[in-house]
């Protein structure tokens, strides 16, 4: 595997480590657990890491020293790209690998070029430059040649990975042939991400940090509704949008968690922005800020909240959504992307417009009002999640899509169709 700036290593939360670093953790240790030795790739951002760090039974990661050996934004990282790439084609020269799989468009470029046609490379974007430049125009910081980078790429790929069906869609808009397109999801631990763990926040929650459930009315205000949105806080993200939302519901309390530690979080500019907004929508005393969190205290943070909103202006597949619904606790997502796949509209959660607060407040409102409705959303949610979206399934659709590049590429000639 190749993943240039997402190590399976890294802290998650800040402005480049989200739900490709978990992908691509999980994916790795779910293909070592069905037999296969995985080598992910990534590059060296830090002087004092080892050359090779044994992740799992399995799993090495190995850094590659591509550009300086210290944190850069990924969006300046394609200019280390060629020497990335030839340090790979020389490290596959004496014992070439049965199949390499890329993630994102960098590691795609630095792949295919790597194996010059001798293994098969199979692609995952994980996000399209072509959806980011609709979506942020101006505000787009991708580097000049991404869209014409991941032409080329899911040209010389032997096969595609798209993580949901709205992105079979993109990837045509490409010239991807539809014959060399799968469609294998993300996937969810259901081990970890279960309804039936501790609920914990931490004390982010005004009162106490966990809660049972239901959880009872307050003395004097009624019951209230307790609001979680967690990921990488960017713009894209839309934690501006529920933050209007609550304006407009008063028995709501938001915790965001993600971003930089809670130390760092007075100097991040986002989270300046997020406060601002919070403080002109009246509503500043009812948001709370966590910032980073560890890992491990994801499951239990999101148990301890009645809803987890997700709404990104746009979104490749959505990881959080699915955890919260692995999770057992209701989910209203933006009806974009992966969510469309995820997320059954009034039954396993429900969708509603992006960048529409009032539609989201609606839709908030109503998880107050029935809190039945509320708990039988999340029931469905959890069964739909551990039926459909276990690593252990994700991991053997990306082996079949192997094999069938690489008795492919043995037989001359191409896959047929798309599956899903």
């Amino acid at each position: 595997m190749v993943s240039e700036h997402a190590s399976p290593l890294a802290a998650l939360g800040g402005a480049d480590a989200g739900g490709q670093n978990v992908h691509v953790a999980a994916l790795a240790s779910g293909l070592a657990r069905r037999g296969h030795d995985v080598t992910v790739f990534t590059r060296r951002d830090d002087a004092g890491l080892d050359a090779a760090v044994s992740f799992a039974p399995g799993v090495t990661v190995e850094h590659v020293p591509a550009g300086p050996a210290r944190h850069v934004p990924k969006d300046e990282l394609a200019v280390h790209m060629p020497v990335f790439g030839a340090w790979l084609r020389e490290r596959w020269s004496p014992a070439p690998p049965d199949v390499v799989h890329a993630h994102f468009w960098m590691s795609g470029l630095a792949a295919v070029r790597a194996a010059s046609g001798a293994v098969p490379v199979v692609q995952t974007f994980h996000a399209l430059g072509l959806v980011k430049r609709r979506h942020q125009a101006r505000a787009d910081t991708s580097p000049p040649g991404r869209i014409a980078a991941e032409r080329e790429v899911g040209r010389r790929a032997a096969a595609i990975i798209a993580t949901c069906t709205d992105e079979v869609r993109e990837l045509a808009g490409y010239g991807v042939p539809p014959e060399r397109t799968y469609v294998v999801p993300c996937g969810v631990d259901c081990d970890r991400f279960r309804p039936d763990g501790p609920a914990d926040s931490g004390g982010l929650w005004p009162g106490a940090s966990a809660r049972p459930r239901p959880w009872p009315s307050g003395s004097d205000a009624g019951p209230r509704l307790r609001v979680l949105t967690l990921g990488r806080q960017v713009p894209r993200k839309g934690t501006d949008t529920i933050i209007a939302a609550l304006a407009q519901l008063p028995q709501a309390d938001l915790v965001v968690a993600g971003g930089p530690p809670a130390q760092l979080l007075g100097a991040d500019p986002e989270i300046a922005r997020l406060r601002s907004a919070a403080a002109a929508a009246g509503v500043a005393d009812r948001v709370r800020f966590a910032g980073q969190v560890p890992h491990a205290s994801i499951p239990a943070l999101i148990r301890s909240a009645d809803v987890v909103a997700c709404d990104p202006w746009y979104e490749p597949f959505g990881m959080v959504t699915l955890e919260a619904m692995a999770c057992g606790v209701a989910v209203v997502a933006s009806a974009v992307g992966g969510h469309l796949d995820t997320v059954s509209d009034g039954t396993t959660g429900l969708l509603v417009p992006p960048r529409d607060p009032a539609a989201l407040a609606a839709r908030l409102r109503d998880l107050l009002a029935w809190p039945d409705w509320r708990r039988s959303l999340a029931a469905a949610a959890a069964r739909h999640a551990r039926g459909r979206y276990r690593w252990e399934q994700i991991a053997a659709e990306t082996e079949a899509v192997y094999g069938w590049v690489r008795a492919a590429a043995s037989a001359g000639r191409e896959s047929d169709g798309v599956r899903s």
